[in-house]
């Protein structure tokens, strides 16, 4: 299976059956990942050089103005994609099989994490997975320890706040927060 063919596949929402080709490719491009994320967290690196490696683990171009404080972790890593001004603070994790997007001026708290699959509620079928992707729009703030489900799209400006653990979506210019994150405020512009 060539990646192409399994971005498509689960970007297409499809599922991910336990056994087969696609999942197959999974824990192959699990090591690819591994191997990538052990540099980044491995030892001191410039911004530059954590940039080269992180576009290595995206397999994209990425621009000069990420920030990304190791450590570092995903399985797969071929499907995140990340806008301008970034920044993604330590002991972030994202499993993005079913994709996570970034908007530009995002920032992402100290232990973030992001997850796009969720396994099937058939225990005769738990092997297969069901990716949706995570988009976090323009200039959202995730706190410390957040963590956000499938198929969560925060809105633009909103904060979600440290601890939240985000099961809908976010609508923009809010605050959330809590387990599960509920309606806290709306952000006023002062």
């Amino acid at each position: 299976m060539e990646l192409k063919d399994y971005l498509d596949y689960v970007n297409s929402g499809k599922r991910i059956i336990g056994g087969s080709p696609e999942h197959l490719f999974m824990t192959e491009m699990l090591h690819d990942a591994l191997r990538i994320t052990h540099k980044i967290n491995s030892e001191y690196h410039t911004p530059d050089e954590i940039q080269e490696l992180f576009a290595e683990l995206t397999n994209t171009e990425v621009n000069d103005s990420l920030g990304l404080i190791p450590p570092f972790n995903t399985d797969f890593g071929k499907n995140i994609h990340v806008g301008k001004n970034v920044f993604i603070n330590s002991g972030c994790k994202m499993q993005d099989h079913g994709g996570v997007f970034i908007g530009d001026d995002v920032l992402i708290g100290h232990n973030a994490c992001l997850l796009t699959l969720n396994h099937d509620a058939d225990p005769d079928a738990r092997a297969d997975m069901h990716p949706k992707p995570i988009i976090i729009e323009n200039k959202a703030w995730l706190g410390s320890n957040v963590t956000v489900l499938p198929g969560v799209r925060i809105g633009e400006g909103a904060i979600v706040a440290a601890g939240a653990v985000v099961t809908r979506d976010v609508e923009a210019g809010t605050v959330v927060g809590g387990v599960p994150a509920k309606l806290i405020k709306k952000i006023a512009n002062e």
